[in-house]
Order: structure tokens, then C-alpha cells, then sequence
């Protein structure tokens, strides 16, 4: 008789995570079922159940995972000339993960504090970047919106457009920031 060896459970676990971003990034929170994760996953739905409570459960892991990534990758040291091309890695290695955080997330109000969150610390260390070069407070402050907007929304373009030419990607969406930061000064 064969006998048969069960994945460990932290493996599992991820191997659900992964399909569960898959499964989400090609539909979306509300069109995804939990049998639709199940079936990428190749596991019944029993076991996701061993691992995630609900599906909102297993949303926000697969949200938290990706921001864990993004975190990891691009850093919190602030605003350097390595943010745009970390971000622009982060991105290519977690595309699903990306836009699920960016574009799925950020319009789904259950799930949009984890976004805001992101979203706020960015913005602020774009500005506490920019004080010292743009003098007026109020441009500074748009424009340290407008560059986390240009550097998010530039990326998910780039995805979306096949990934053209990833050498020169991170130096193009530079260039869009540098514009914005130059239309503040």
C-alpha cells in the first residue's frame, strides 16, 4: 500500500496563498468563490477551511503577504534613487500581489484601510523628501500625492502593457516623478 505524505502545513498554506492571488487578481474580492481558490489551489475546500476561517479571512492574508512583500522589497528607509526600480522588482515579481493591493483593494471599502495605510506612508515620506525642495507647503503637498499616484499607477500600466522593455521601465516612470516634482517647484 502507498502511502501518502501530507504537504507540511506552513507549506500549504502558502501554496493556498499563492493560488488564492491568482485566483483573486483574475476576478476580483466579490466575483471569486472559495471553490474558484479551491480548484487553483488543487485542494478541496475543506482545506482551505483548516487554514482560513472565511474568505474575507483569506483575502486579507493574501492582502497582508503582499504588502509584507512590497515592504520587503522596496524598504522604508524613504525616498532614495533605488525606490522606483525596487518598486518596479516588487512588482514584476509579485504582479497578482500588486494589483490586488492597487487596484482591487483600493476599491473594495472592507479591505481599502490596509491600502490607506500604505498609502499614507508613502505620501508622507514623499513629502518629508520634497521639503527641502519645494518650498511652498501646499505644491509640496500635492506633489508628494501626485508622485506616489504617478509611481503606483505607472507601474500597473507597465504591467498591464506586457512589461515593455524592463531596463529602461523604472528610469521612464522616474522621469514621469520628475516631472510632477518639477511642475511643484
Amino acid at each position: 500500500m502507498e502511502t501518502v505524505r501530507r504537504m507540511p502545513r506552513a507549506e500549504r498554506r502558502e501554496q493556498i496563498l499563492d493560488a488564492a492571488t491568482r485566483a483573486f487578481a483574475g476576478s476580483g474580492y466579490t466575483a471569486t468563490g472559495l471553490d474558484d481558490v479551491a480548484a487553483e489551489a488543487g485542494v478541496s475546500r475543506v482545506i482551505l477551511y483548516r487554514h482560513f476561517e472565511s474568505k474575507t479571512d483569506l483575502y486579507r492574508a493574501v492582502l497582508d503577504r503582499a504588502c509584507a512583500h512590497l515592504a520587503q522589497r522596496v524598504g522604508d528607509a524613504g525616498f532614495t534613487d533605488r525606490t522606483i526600480p525596487a518598486l518596479m522588482r516588487a512588482a514584476e515579481a509579485d504582479p497578482d500581489g500588486f494589483r490586488l493591493l492597487f487596484r482591487y483593494a483600493a476599491r473594495e471599502p472592507e479591505f481599502r484601510d490596509l491600502v490607506d495605510d500604505f498609502s499614507r506612508e508613502s505620501v508622507q515620506i514623499a513629502r518629508e523628501h520634497l521639503a527641502a525642495r519645494i518650498a511652498d507647503r501646499q505644491w509640496a503637498d500635492w506633489a508628494a500625492r501626485l508622485v506616489f499616484a504617478v509611481a503606483i499607477e505607472g507601474v500597473i500600466a507597465w504591467l498591464d502593457a506586457g512589461r515593455p522593455d524592463p531596463g529602461t521601465a523604472a528610469e521612464r516612470v522616474s522621469r514621469a516623478i520628475h516631472g510632477v516634482i518639477e511642475a511643484a517647484s
